[in-house]
């Protein structure tokens, strides 16, 4: 499992271990029961503090990614992908509404809206 930490980004560290991960579980590239670097061990890795994650794994937790076992580690959890990607796409919908009442209130057509989509799109890692 690779993680890169980019220190030109404005989003937190931990935020970008977390979003690599859940990316990775999400697309199995991580198997069920997969275990995971220690703590110490990934902050020594990524050269960022045992803090930073801590973090991490603490919201993978609650995300129901992972699940941890004092003494033994944390380990990835059985996934209901289904139920993971709904929930994505919900938050994806939301936001798109939103979205779309501003591009609507700047009198922005659909070609518009479109075309900015598509450039965004093709922008993004």
């Amino acid at each position: 499992m690779q993680i890169l930490i980019s220190h030109n980004s404005k989003e937190p560290f931990y935020e970008q271990i977390v979003k690599q991960i859940k990316k990775s579980i999400l697309a199995n590239e991580i198997p069920i029961g997969f275990a995971l670097p220690s703590m110490r061990n990934m902050a020594k890795e990524l050269d960022v503090s045992v803090i930073t994650t801590k973090r991490a794994y603490e919201e993978l937790e609650k995300a129901g990614l992972i699940y941890s076992i004092v003494g033994k580690g944390s380990f990835v959890a059985e996934q209901n992908v289904e139920l993971l990607m709904e929930q994505k796409q919900k938050v994806i919908e939301k936001q798109l509404g939103q979205t779309i009442t501003n591009c609507k209130e700047m009198v922005l057509n659909l070609e518009d809206i479109q075309q900015l989509v598509g450039l965004l799109y093709e922008e993004a890692d």
